[in-house]
């Protein structure tokens, strides 16, 4: 038999056996050019923001950047409201009408209008808590972004509803550009803290006006509230659970400052931000694109199943060696780069790499659920796990920030997770099995890995430097990786690159 015949034979139903239509065809395209232009805009705005940040970081004192801080502890939370998640309401809702979609846009108007006027009445509180009064007006002016926010709402949400990235992916990186721009040149010519309030709001502006030159659509007044209050309804039950996400995500924050103390938050934060890396790379950029992509098929359990399977595997080959070899070199990691008074976050940094492998994977269950119509479901879970990690993270405390750190690990998987997957499992009709088979490839090419990395450390001398061990333990868990994952599961790797094949078309 041939190669070609092997690999058709071995391939899923969805990719040898049964014939796309077109339409599928061209929602698989725009999957791949969704994830393809969303990623070339970010790197490449990336770049210039960072090299952008250290220059501004030389120009402004820590004290601008403190008083900013501050402003947005409260402008922060507000931000996750302000929409009242009618945009994703527009995305997911297929049966909205013009006029509908017209008062929802006037309506999300208004509600920035409010939010404006209520940052207004609220900023002087917020700066007497911090004893500021710079921030009282750092809040007044970067609340006008609420406005220029509102006036997005519609094309943004049209735009996506279209599945066109590669406008959305433009506006993005129009508006980092002229963020990161603005900010220099204001910082440059002695704005100080006004240069990072400033330079947002003019990149929001500009985006604002490019946004709605692409994608114009009218507003109007939202009378007959009775025929948008179901579209209402479900914005509020994405907003609560977007809250309750905030709250229990950062909880654990809040919890190691005030029981544990400055100086243990400040290893456990860095942990987190190292940790968190393979998801802010590179699942945040695959969520970017397949909420539309899900709703397209909300009603097709077939076509949630195979995205939801090529989707998970995908991340967890990617993800999985990152997040685990990370945890495995933790401690060579943290004394080669960061130096020995950093030890406190080798601990940490270890069991929150861990849950990251887990966590790169979850976030395509709840856009699974408020895609397919369950809004309010997603809420009722993600309320119960506001209520439920915080407990778990006080009782981890007991062990220090290893204690809180191992709650992600335990905790998450066993308390909150299994909640999620069966409510995905059921409206779209996956098995447990089906599901465990999507994550098998790269877990059981991980586990390999960690046992080689294992082997490499126990038999290299101590005496090494920090560096050292970090080199020879991270290319041995490369070369093991690969190695396995083309050895062992060579089918798969196959099936998941037809895949790819078949959305490049």
């Amino acid at each position: 038999m041939s190669e070609s015949a092997r690999v058709a034979l071995d391939a899923p139903p969805d990719l040898a056996s049964t014939p796309q239509d077109a339409a599928t065809r061209e929602l698989d395209r725009s999957l791949l050019r969704g994830i393809a232009w969303t990623g070339a805009m970010r790197w490449a705005t990336q770049v210039l923001s960072w090299a952008s940040t250290l220059v501004v970081a030389h120009l402004l004192a820590p004290t601008d950047y403190g008083l900013v801080a501050m402003a947005l502890v409260y402008l922060g939370l507000a931000q996750l409201v302000n929409e009242f998640g009618l945009g994703t309401v527009i995305v997911m809702r297929r049966d909205l009408g013009e006029s509908q979609i017209a008062r929802l846009g006037g309506l999300s108007f208004l509600l920035g209008l409010g939010f404006v006027a209520l940052s207004a009445l609220l900023a002087g509180p917020v700066a007497q808590f911090f004893g500021e009064p710079t921030v009282r007006w750092l809040i007044t002016v970067f609340s006008l972004t609420f406005i220029t926010g509102a006036f997005q709402v519609l094309p943004r949400a049209l735009l996506a509803k279209d599945l066109d990235f590669r406008k959305l992916a433009w506006t993005d990186g129009a508006e980092a550009l002229l963020t990161t721009c603005g900010t220099l040149a204001l910082a440059l010519l002695g704005f100080r803290y006004w240069a990072l309030v400033l330079g947002p709001l003019v990149g929001r502006t500009a985006s604002t006006i490019l946004v709605n030159w692409w994608r114009p659509h009218r507003i109007a007044w939202p009378r007959d509230f009775a025929t948008i209050a179901g579209a209402v309804t479900f914005g509020w039950h994405v907003v609560v659970a977007r809250i309750a996400w905030y709250l229990y995500s950062n909880a654990d924050f809040a919890v190691v400052g005030r029981v544990l103390g400055k100086a243990p938050l400040g290893g456990y934060t860095f942990g987190w931000q190292i940790s968190s890396i393979p998801i802010e790379r590179v699942t945040a950029l695959v969520m970017g694109v397949t909420g539309p992509v899900f709703s397209a098929v909300q009603h097709d359990r077939l076509a949630l199943q195979r995205y939801l399977r090529h989707l998970t595997e995908g991340l967890a080959f990617i993800t999985f060696p990152a997040a685990v070899g990370l945890a495995l070199v933790a401690d060579v990691f943290v004394l080669a780069l960061l130096g020995d008074h950093w030890r406190p976050a080798i601990v940490p940094l270890r069991f929150l790499a861990l849950s990251a492998a887990l966590r790169s994977v979850t976030p395509l269950l709840p856009q699974i659920i408020v895609s397919t119509g369950h809004a309010k479901r997603n809420m009722q879970f993600t309320i119960a796990a506001a209520l439920i990690m915080p407990i778990l993270f006080y009782a981890g405390t007991r062990w220090g920030t290893a204690g809180v750190a191992l709650a992600w690990v335990i905790g998450y998987p066993v308390c909150v997770l299994p909640m999620f997957l069966r409510q995905v499992l059921r409206v779209t009709g996956m098995t447990l099995g089906g599901y465990a088979r999507a994550l098998s490839p790269a877990a059981g090419a991980t586990l390999i890995m960690a046992a080689i990395v294992l082997g490499v450390r126990a038999a290299t001398p101590a005496t090494w430097p920090a560096g050292l061990h970090l080199a020879t333990q991270g290319l041995a868990g490369v070369a093991t990786y690969g190695l396995v994952l083309y050895g062992m599961h060579r089918a798969r790797v196959r099936e998941f690159w037809a895949f790819l094949q078949t959305i490049r078309g």
